[in-house]
């Protein structure tokens, strides 16, 4: 939530109310997720880091879910149940910036790349130049669909058009707009509750205030950023895609400088909210998802997917590996094809091998579950072993119970330990037992079939067969 900055007061506001069409799709555009979070929370974070006194946003199109999304970063929402333009947008939170003191930061929710270093930038050449109105701009190879900055032979900014009512001349200028404005609300909003919808699209512009401005003299002063990729809108799915490449690129960027090594960061996805130690390797392929935490000298290898993960210092993690919401200690091996579901922990020096799978279950310091086990529902105590084909069976069709390991409990192979059952410490489960009821420290659990060997049967069954074959012959 914003709190109050030591200047002037700083309001903000974000202009969420449009469908987006060009996106093509059943969702607003700004819900759509752009590296792990919906777009208009990464404008919204932006904002935030200016500490501004209060920030509202215009919702419209499905305006429930973007107030979910903007939970705790808005201070207070308005509504345009007709979305007519960004003029008109701006108007509809009229009433909460009733007595709004200090300046009004515009920002459009459809720019994800936003530094908030650019909104300070905006911020202090508008306090500079003691400017009625100031803008983001920047220069493009193909404007097209973006509005045009016009400029007198001294370069003053004389006027916006937008695309499809600019003449053939003003098509041809590279400088766009890019829907980023810092204006005093006392003297903006007045202008707009006399404009007028005399445009192709029948909207109310902002820019239109703008050259309302420039006709009384006003100063109206640009900020060319230098990096379209930050501070253009996403309209397509190609942009939406381009919007969390450079997310991606930015924070591969920020770790490499931190001492991290990325073997081919362009083939790395690392979520921005992460923090990764120093000297922690992350191969290619790798996917890290939400507010990770990941120690130093890990190594996580090709394949793997971290969502919500914290890992401590020195653990592996092999290729492969789906781990989720879960907690790794220092110096624990996962994988390769591992799965950690919700609520699980591997303690310090445990192995989850080939194909183990926990779910909410903890693996106590130096256990080992090295292949091909399902545990679940389990508080596995320190230095166990558990062996292949194992399996908690936790679930009765209506209820989930827990299985309870003591410190060195020996489980071996192909065994069902049915739920809730506790197994003693130093406890053993010989290999293809069921085990139904509690063990006592130290004791043996079998609950095999005794074996029985047939001596002569496959040389019966052999001269058995011969003798159907010729009689049938």
């Amino acid at each position: 939530m914003s709190v109050a900055g030591t200047r002037a007061p700083l309001t903000v506001l974000l202009l969420a109310a449009g469908q987006g069409t060009r996106l093509k799709s059943k969702t607003i555009k700004l819900l759509h997720p752009v590296a792990g979070q919906p777009m208009v929370t990464w404008v919204a974070r932006a904002a935030e880091a200016l500490h501004p006194s209060q920030t509202i946003a215009v919702v419209g199109f499905q305006g429930e879910r973007v107030r979910v999304a903007l939970t705790g970063l808005c201070d207070a929402f308005a509504v345009q149940a007709e979305q007519r333009g960004t003029g008109h947008a701006v108007l509809q939170a009229a009433g909460a910036l009733k007595g709004a003191a200090g300046l009004l930061l515009i920002v459009n929710g459809d720019l994800p790349s936003l530094r908030p270093a650019t909104l300070r930038a905006l911020v202090a050449l508008h306090r500079k130049s003691k400017a009625v109105l100031s803008l983001v701009t920047t220069d493009l190879d193909d404007p097209a669909g973006y509005g045009r900055m016009v400029r007198d032979a001294k370069g003053r900014v004389m006027r916006i058009v937008e695309h499809k009512d600019a003449t053939a001349a003003e098509r041809r200028i590279a400088e766009i707009n890019c829907g980023i404005y810092c204006a005093d609300p006392s003297v903006l909003m007045p202008l707009l509750r006399k404009l007028r919808p005399n445009n192709a699209q029948g909207e109310y512009y902002l820019t239109d205030a703008v050259h309302a401005l420039i006709a009384k003299g006003a100063a109206v002063v640009a900020l060319k950023h230098t990096e379209p990729e930050e501070v253009l809108g996403v309209n397509t799915r190609a942009e939406l895609a381009a919007a969390g490449a450079s997310l991606y690129a930015r924070k591969a960027e920020e770790l490499q400088n931190d001492g991290v090594t990325l073997l081919d960061a362009s083939r790395t996805w690392i979520d921005p909210r992460a923090k990764v130690g120093r000297d922690t390797v992350l191969y290619p392929d790798v996917i890290v998802e939400g507010p990770c935490v990941i120690g130093e000298d890990c190594v996580v290898r090709s394949g793997s997917r971290l969502a919500d993960m914290v890992l401590g210092r020195g653990v592996e993690v092999k290729d492969h590996c789906v781990l989720q919401a879960s907690r790794i200690g220092d110096d624990a091996q996962l994988g390769p094809f591992a799965h950690l579901r919700p609520g699980s922990i591997v303690e310090a020096n445990a192995k989850v091998g080939n194909f183990v799978e926990l779910k909410k279950t903890r693996l106590g310091k130096g256990s080992k579950a090295p292949h091909l086990a399902y545990l679940g529902d389990a508080d596995i105590g320190p230095a166990c072993n558990i062996g292949a084909g194992t399996i908690t069976c936790n679930y009765d069709g209506v209820s989930k119970h827990t299985t309870t390991l003591g410190a060195g409990v020996f489980v071996g192979s192909d065994s069902q330990l049915v739920a809730p059952v506790t197994l003693g410490a130093g406890s053993y489960v010989a290999a293809g037992t069921t085990v139904t009821e509690d063990v006592p420290p130290g004791a043996l659990a079998l609950s095999r079939v005794r074996q029985l060997n047939m001596e002569g049967w496959v040389e019966r069954r052999k001269k058995k067969a011969a003798g159907a074959r010729s009689s049938g012959s």
